[in-house]
């Protein structure tokens, strides 16, 4: 850990040594300053600095540089949140601020991703399609319903003007990359078209990736066999000013070999077996935009959109094969009004959204051909919400600004299938944020909100079988059955949580042109009515002379989800960024807490206190950086079980970035980098479940506009 301090300040040091230095030579340089804009955080596109909240955009350029293999590569760069499931990107979940599964709202392009699965992975899209991550921290089902009580992740695509410059129409990107820490081999080609009046543009993407056995810095190689065809084709029409059409299809192949389970450090064997996992999905989507130039009244959206996923696994070494596949269905209409009130501005964004998810689950070995815990069910959902954005200067006559973001969603919802009653309920969702600007570099804020998760098809209608073991009451240790048995009584998940915090903003602080933002916040989260699975063996299968074994609920020998936990929690984040012409940095940290209510005992997705800085130093006017990473862990000691409990880690990374802006060269990209440098063996999601260890990066790509 030492020599990983040393080596983060030796960085920091040269990169301020630099600033000085450098900055003499090139004042002619000019730093282009961008906002961040989050566009999913409130509907209407703010600079993420003015949210009341926390949100996280992680834009192209520091995507690029953390050069990513999975959608896990880069959420070491936002506090708060974290991907579970281990290290194979077959397995691999979000967690915000304590919640995951259901808890986290998943949306590519606004299309929602309600594949959802006890073992298998969320995020079937390929870090190369990507032009921006959003993570919003907290609850927002006052905009987006159920789902969101952890938070929202929300994709976005590439789009033509991301790889054309001023004045041309036609260009492509291709690129190849390789890692060494599961032999991966990456190879992408995205091609991009534009009419001379700019009212027609396209963009084409395709990506393979090929991988091995993972190597953990434990010393053990973790089998897995990843073979992953990522595309995308979009299209955008302008028939005038004041119209968008748009089109796109995003599509994620994978086939793999890997345990049934493939989350944590499994190895496939009894109970678990290898399976070959083929992974189908497609994401179909359509929008308009209409936004009159001579309207404050009229900047509509309405999108629709078709999610189809499909996974399907079937086992190595016998004859069963099971399948999982989700279609979701869904419209939505948006409209913003704007209105000049003298000293105020006030904007309102409202409309209504529907969606539908259709579930069938297959087993080629049950006489039904039903696959046990995947029930054939629908859900649908009805929502309408509206959300004021009111602007006032100088309120009360003291200096600034002081803007009001109140906001409240209804939603009906309804579950049906074939082996149970229907279920239907509906929700309130308000929500209610201010922010105090009294100069434009410093922002107080602080907002409340409630939020709710309906119970999914999965828990409510959950059937058949479970899992098997012997009876070791019986001489013969004869299989008995471990049945799910629905639950039609479940009701939703709710929580209310507040939030404080502040921030600055900063320019020209040490040079002309630099930058340093700051965002810091406290929240606390009551959530209710939290959903687990329960799981009942009779103790009589053990051999104990207490009730009999046997198979299903006549023996006790039963899984269902219940409403069990009342949870609290609470935490803090600390999110900030420094950049200039000649260094950079970045950082955050992120501590949380959580506690069932009633017993006492630690609960949610906990993690220890973490800290991540991301810094470098810019030569030859910005085309070439040097940088280094490092994330620090203090021990997890937040445990129930002291075996549980996870040791301190700290991790560096190092990477250059030769990017040339001019002459014949200008268009080639060079990264070369090692993640883990030490090959430290450390643990993130769990006890037991070691990270990658040392690896070596490198991707070479060439984009070329005509």
């Amino acid at each position: 850990m030492k020599n990983t301090y040393l080596m983060s300040a030796a960085i920091l040091g040269a990169a301020v040594q630099a600033d000085i230095a450098v900055a003499q030579e090139n004042e002619e340089i000019e730093l282009a300053q961008i906002d961040e804009v989050t566009v999913y955080a409130t509907r209407n596109p703010i600079a993420a600095f003015d949210y009341p909240g926390q949100v996280t955009v992680i834009g192209e350029d520091v995507i690029d540089d953390i050069n990513p293999s999975t959608i896990a590569d880069i959420f070491t760069a936002v506090p708060g949140a974290s991907i579970g499931g281990g290290p194979r990107r077959t397995g691999q979940t979000p967690d915000i601020r304590g919640l995951s599964g259901e808890g986290v709202l998943v949306l590519f392009d606004g299309a929602r991703q309600s594949f959802l699965s006890g073992h298998d992975g969320r995020f079937f899209i390929d870090p190369d399609l990507l032009r921006a991550v959003e993570v919003v921290r907290g609850p927002t089902s006052a905009l987006y319903g159920s789902g969101a009580l952890g938070g929202v992740v929300a994709m976005r695509t590439i789009n033509a003007s991301d790889l054309l410059d001023d004045g041309e129409t036609a260009g492509f990107k291709v690129g190849s990359g390789y890692q060494s820490v599961n032999d991966e081999f990456r190879v992408n080609g995205t091609g991009v078209w534009r009419s001379n009046d700019n009212r027609f543009d396209v963009v084409g993407n395709l990506t393979f990736r090929l991988s091995e056995n993972i190597e953990l810095g434990s010393g053990v190689t973790l089998p897995a066999d990843d073979e992953v065809v990522s595309s995308l084709l979009k299209a955008s029409f302008r028939p005038n000013d004041d119209w968008e059409i748009s089109t796109s299809w995003i599509r994620f192949g994978g086939d793999s070999i890997d345990p049934n389970n493939p989350q944590g450090n499994n190895i496939g064997g009894p109970g678990n077996d290898n399976v070959f996992r083929n992974i189908d999905t497609n994401t179909f989507q359509g929008a308009i935009n209409y936004n009159p130039a001579n309207s404050d009244l009229i900047n509509a959206n309405l999108t629709t959109y078709l999610t189809k996923n499909q996974v399907e696994e079937a086992e190595v070494n016998t004859t069963r094969v099971v399948s999982r596949e989700v279609e979701t269905f869904g419209v939505s209409l948006d409209n913003r009004s704007r209105f000049d009130l003298g000293p105020a501005a006030l904007t309102l964004t409202y409309g209504g959204e529907f969606y539908r998810d259709d579930q069938v689950g297959r087993d080629n070995t049950t006489t039904d051909g039903k696959r046990g815990g995947v029930p054939d069910a629908s859900a649908k959902f009805y929502g309408a919400f509206i959300q004021g954005e009111l602007a006032v200067q100088s309120p009360l006559g003291a200096p600034g600004v002081l803007t009001f973001l109140p906001g409240v969603r209804w939603d009906k919802f309804q579950t049906d299938a074939s082996s149970g009653p229907s279920t239907s309920d509906e929700a309130v969702s308000p929500k209610v944020g201010v922010s105090y600007k009294p100069v434009k570099e410093i922002i107080l804020f602080g907002n409340w909100s409630e939020a709710y998760r309906a119970p999914s098809f999965n828990e409510i209608y959950a059937d058949n079988v479970h899992f098997q073991i012997p009876d070791f009451s019986s001489p013969s240790f004869a299989l008995v059955t471990n049945f799910f048995i629905p639950n039609p009584d479940l009701v939703p998940e709710e929580s209310q949580t507040w939030e404080v915090g502040a921030g600055i903003d900063l320019d020209d602080l040490l040079l002309n042109g630099d930058r340093l933002t700051i965002k810091v916040s406290y929240f606390k989260s009551d959530v209710t009515n939290l959903i687990d699975l329960e799981v009942n063996i009779p103790a009589g299968c053990f051999g104990a002379p207490f009730p009999p074994c046997g198979t299903g609920e006549a023996f006790g020998n039963f899984s269902r989800n219940v409403n069990v936990t009342n949870a609290e929690l609470d935490g803090v984040e600390i999110e900030a960024e420094y950049d200039s012409r000649v260094a950079y940095i970045r950082g955050n940290f992120s501590t949380i807490d959580g506690i069932d209510a009633d017993s006492g005992d630690y609960v949610g997705i906990l993690s220890p206190d973490t800290y991540y800085v991301d810094g470098g130093i810019k030569f030859a006017g910005g085309d070439m950086r040097l940088g280094g990473r490092v994330s620090l862990a203090s021990a997890f000691t937040k445990v129930n079980t002291p075996t549980d409990s996870r040791d301190s880690y700290a991790v560096g990374d190092i990477y250059a970035v030769w990017e040339p802006s001019r002459g014949g060269l200008k268009g080639v990209r060079v990264d070369l980098g090692v993640d883990n440098i030490t090959d430290t063996d450390y643990q993130i999601v769990a006890a037991g479940v070691s990270e990658p260890g040392r690896n070596f990066k490198v991707a070479v790509s060439w984009r070329q506009g005509f």
